[in-house]
């Protein structure tokens, strides 16, 4: 039975900490203006007892990194471009999939194969080394400064990593999109008279719209994944500030996002493991808050929940294949 998906506590569960991690960014950047607390030592009776890096205190709570800057209010600050980033990847990458996927699915099945064989040499290359060598040149600051602005690298990143990925989902939407056409609704439609436009829209869509919302759940956390890659080589998202004196600092992010956070502060982990963990688990907990988002939205559209299919076939022992079919779509129904 459908349900509305804004009544499903999983899908409202996770939309709340995207919200909260959304909602505390922009506010304090708008009444702090990116500022971040600071707190170089610790005296007790005008005594010194810990100095930058502090440890995580009440008032604190993830302590400070070296420079004595709070680690919450860098993480905070991060969120939005983080956050927005990796949504708007994972969005325009099933957007613009989607139509080729149309295309090779249902008016070039007769080169669909040369087309799949095309692609599959990238299921075997690590995205992340590919995105590396093609955005140095983009994000790693030349000893002469950046010739480009914030916005325009944030543009060109965002498209590097966009495009990458939309051969690989155009062929998989193609083989599915050639699969439900395949299907009898689709035939019947067909005899009724229906043309290919319509049967698109009406029928072919509403099909996949849930292994859609799957997917585009899929490529976020993909990106997120990424940009934790990406931010260890030290490319950070909207640019990598680099300092070319003679005594220089480590390669930082102007603007706090996450990757940058985790980068920068990685060799931190076994003196001061609270400075790398700090956005590592924001990571973390942004994922899971997209799960859980993509758990609730297939159980209130189709009342089928994904991750416990994926349970269910990996404790499969029987050697008989689990269902699926276009009505199950990859899921197992929910009690209510």
């Amino acid at each position: 039975m459908k349900r509305s998906v804004w009544k499903n506590p999983l899908f409202l569960s996770g939309l709340m900490i995207i919200a909260v991690f959304l909602i505390s960014s922009f506010i304090y950047s708008f009444l702090w203006d990116n500022e971040v607390r600071k707190l170089y030592y610790i005296s007790v009776d005008n005594v010194p007892v810990e100095s930058a890096p502090i440890s995580p205190k009440w008032a604190f709570p993830f302590g400070t990194d070296p420079l004595g800057l709070d680690m919450l209010g860098k993480v905070i600050i991060g969120a939005k471009y983080t956050i927005l980033a990796s949504f708007a990847i994972g969005f325009l990458r099933v957007f613009l999939a989607l139509p080729f996927g149309f295309l090779i699915g249902i008016y070039l099945q007769k080169y669909k194969k040369i087309f799949n064989g095309a692609v599959d040499s990238f299921h075997y290359i690590p995205m992340s080394i590919l995105a590396y060598f093609l955005l140095y040149p983009i994000l790693w600051e030349p000893p002469e400064g950046f010739s480009t602005t914030m916005t325009e690298r944030f543009i060109l990143e965002g498209l590097v990593l966009i495009f990458l990925i939309v051969p690989v989902l155009s062929a998989f939407l193609g083989n599915e999109i050639a699969r439900v056409n395949k299907e009898e609704f689709i035939s019947s439609a067909k005899t009724l008279g229906a043309g290919r436009f319509r049967i698109i829209i009406k029928h072919i869509l509403p099909a996949l719209r849930e292994k859609i919302v799957i997917l585009f759940g899929q490529q976020v956390m993909q990106t997120l994944i990424i940009f934790i890659h990406l931010g260890l080589l030290k490319l950070f998202l909207g640019g990598t500030e680099v300092d070319y004196q003679l005594v220089n600092d480590p390669p930082q992010s102007s603007t706090n996002e996450w990757s940058g956070l985790i980068g920068d502060t990685f060799r931190y982990l076994q003196g001061a493991p609270w400075i790398p963990l700090t956005p590592i688990l924001s990571f973390a907990l942004v994922m899971f808050a997209v799960a859980l988002m993509m758990e609730g939205y297939i159980r209130a559209a189709s009342g089928y929940s994904y991750y416990g299919q994926k349970f269910k076939k990996n404790l499969d022992t029987s050697g008989k294949p689990v269902k699926n079919n276009v009505n199950e779509a990859d899921f197992v129904r929910v009690k209510s």
